[in-house]
């Protein structure tokens, strides 16, 4: 009995047909007939009861079915499974991430990934979430980083959530502080000049929301940026900016100002593409990271204002 055999067999089951599954597996109707024969001399008996053109299964092609159907199945697993292993000798892996998370997180993670696994080329993509998402979505990226929830009603992508941090205001030294060493309010930001990220970024949909909330509508200095633009223009005095904790963690750039209870905050998640299982290096790249915020939350090395939400 040969594994080719089984394939042949498994697809006259299917079709119930030998002339149609000659054509699926592009082979010719005669080299199909004789491997099946070739088949049934091994087992001593027909699988097909062959009845004017009529073709169902024996008995013994019915018990035949499922084993054969375990055996292909098995075979494929095996071959995917040395497929991801060379994967980790080479390749690539897709890794998109909002721009603050690519200034906090994803530094050591792919320190961490490129010391175990050199020979796999780490891509990085930096966008917003919206924009993460649609790419995700349609395989353009392995692994993202982005805020959940989505704004997406697309079940197409699978998350976890792993953070939940703080968002605080930073303003620039050479202006007077925003409060007298207090939390602000989201109401003292009424009138005063903030410096907004581009459309797209969910930061600037947090503000937007928490100022309309809070009656008014926001004061814009200069819109457009990304994240480092929007600290510089922060740091020449242009405006203030509502940017994550762990951004301006360990910064001696920019003054950071608690937001008062109940503050702002924002869960970050891992998403891949639903149905599509990651390639091996990707789940590497994704044990990686778990593993990091798990150690990191232990030996309390999170940045302040983050809570560890990841799965054990």
């Amino acid at each position: 009995m040969q594994l080719q055999q089984l394939v042949y067999f498994l697809t006259v089951a299917e079709t119930k047909h030998f002339t149609r599954a000659a054509q699926l597996l592009e082979i010719a109707q005669p080299s199909l007939s004789q491997q099946i024969r070739a088949l049934e001399a091994s087992l001593g008996t027909e699988l097909f009861d062959r009845v004017r053109g009529n073709i169902t299964l024996t008995p013994a092609g019915e018990a035949l079915l499922p084993i054969a159907q375990r055996i292909t199945a098995d075979v494929e697993t095996a071959q995917q499974e040395v497929r991801e292993l060379i994967q980790l000798r080479s390749g690539r892996v897709r890794l998109g991430a909002t721009p603050s998370l690519l200034t906090g997180l994803v530094p050591e993670v792919a320190r961490r990934y490129r010391r175990r696994y050199p020979a796999i080329r780490l891509v990085l993509e930096e966008s917003g979430s919206r924009d993460l998402v649609a790419k995700t979505a349609s395989g353009l990226i392995d692994l993202a980083l982005l805020v959940l929830p989505l704004h997406s009603d697309d079940p197409a992508l699978e998350t976890v959530p792993l953070l939940r941090e703080d968002l605080v205001v930073v303003s620039s030294f050479r202006e007077p502080a925003p409060t007298d060493g207090r939390p602000i309010a989201i109401a003292q930001l009424r009138g005063r000049p903030l410096v907004m990220f581009r459309n797209g970024y969910e930061l600037r949909d947090v503000t937007v929301g928490a100022c309309r909330r809070a009656g008014f509508a926001p004061s814009l200095a200069v819109e457009g940026g990304e994240m480092d633009a929007v600290l510089s223009m922060v740091e020449a005095g242009l405006g203030l900016a509502v940017v994550p904790s762990t951004v301006v963690a360990g910064r001696s750039t920019h003054r950071v100002t608690p937001i008062a209870a109940p503050g702002l905050s924002r869960t970050i998640g891992l998403a891949h593409r639903r149905g599509a299982q990651p390639s091996r290096a990707a789940q590497e790249l994704r044990a990686e990271l778990l593993g990091y915020l798990g150690s990191a939350s232990v030996d309390g090395t999170l940045p302040p204002g983050t809570e560890l939400i990841a799965p054990a």
